[in-house]
């Protein structure tokens, strides 16, 4: 068993040199939006998308805004800063959980991370921890400046990977008042160990490639991707992990989106490979929820962070029964849930 997961962890890490096209095609939604329920006009009343961008550390950041029905520029509302999951885009869960957080009542954003989506960054596609954490940080100063937003009232949720990088961003950043993440994944440790520990024994092979990956662009070479291969749907029914097989279903069937892409940059590893978000937990001092599907393999990311979480007396573990780690990203009864949670502790706290 432990062999077949290791040529498993060795296939989805295959390389290619192809660079991403920046000319990409948007889906029917005219906010390229492809969750179900989706805005597709701003009417008046309701609750409304704002396209928007900004610059951070001169990288163009593409970001939707989201203010709720009858919004009044003049008045002061709690806000909440969306990160996404790794490969995902702001059109994706990010956009529905933000929407529906639209709904409640907040100001929501939600950004594409910098050298990913429609936000800029050469080259395409890089994946280092310290900038996905800055993109949470640059989300807030961002909304924080916007018309109606009570800076003072600031909350954050991040999903999957963007989870795992909320809780580094809440570490230090003391902005935000109240920190939740839903289906937290560890990044740096999957990257590192393979999800289960099932990428171990390639770790020297993998870190070699990384290497060379970094030596090769620093002297004006091609850029090198791990990740970057075309799935089949009989290919992913037979992968042994639910996050990975219903993942394919997700991001390259039912909520496909041009911009989102699993693959990273192969030099991104050094940086990956060396980062843990469970580390320094004790740091959270504000008010910490976690939620995670009851049937989700990737639950024991969320059990580890949540443990170590020492510095807040405020702290919740919210388990979803039945769902898996995808199926909180869209099945409705899964999301239903979690807002519903999510309701009631940025109520409390914000």
């Amino acid at each position: 068993m432990k062999r077949k997961l290791r040529n498993y962890f060795l296939i989805i890490m295959v390389t290619s040199i192809n660079f991403i096209s920046l000319a990409q095609t948007k889906p029917a939604n005219p906010f390229g939006l492809v969750y179900g329920d989706a805005i597709t006009e701003n009417v008046s009343g309701k609750v409304n998308i704002h396209p928007v961008s900004y610059k951070l550390n001169d990288i163009d950041i593409a970001a939707n805004i989201y203010t709720p029905a009858n919004f009044d520029p003049a008045k002061k509302y709690p806000a909440v800063v969306v990160a996404h999951p790794n490969g995902g885009v702001k059109e994706q869960v990010a956009g529905l959980y933000a929407q529906r957080l639209a709904e409640s009542g907040y100001i929501a954003i939600a950004a594409d991370a910098a050298y990913q989506g429609a936000s800029g960054g050469q080259p395409r596609n890089v994946d280092k921890p310290a900038n996905r954490i800055e993109d949470i940080r640059g989300m807030a100063d961002f909304i924080t400046q916007f018309k109606g937003v009570d800076a003072a009232r600031l909350g954050v949720l991040g999903v999957c990977g963007g989870g795992g990088y909320t809780l580094k961003a809440a570490q230090t950043d003391k902005r935000f008042k109240a920190v939740a993440t839903l289906s937290m994944f560890n990044s740096g440790v999957v990257r590192r160990n393979g999800f289960m520990n099932s990428g171990v024994a390639t770790i020297p092979e993998r870190l070699k490639q990384a290497t060379e990956a970094r030596a090769l662009e620093a002297a004006g070479g091609e850029v090198r991707y791990a990740a970057d291969t075309k799935t089949t749907n009989e290919q992913a029914d037979k992968m042994p992990f639910d996050l990975y097989r219903e993942g394919h279903y997700y991001y390259h069937r039912t909520h496909a989106h041009p911009n989102s892409t699993f693959r990273y940059t192969m030099s991104s590893l050094l940086d990956l490979m060396a980062f843990d978000a469970a580390t320094n937990m004790d740091l959270i001092n504000q008010p910490l929820l976690m939620m995670a599907g009851s049937k989700a393999d990737t639950f024991y990311m969320t059990e580890s962070a949540f443990n170590l979480a020492t510095g807040t007396k405020e702290k919740e573990l919210f388990l979803i029964p039945g769902a898996t780690h995808i199926q909180t990203y869209y099945v409705p009864e899964y999301v239903e849930q979690a807002m519903n949670k999510l309701n009631e502790f940025f109520g409390k706290y914000l």
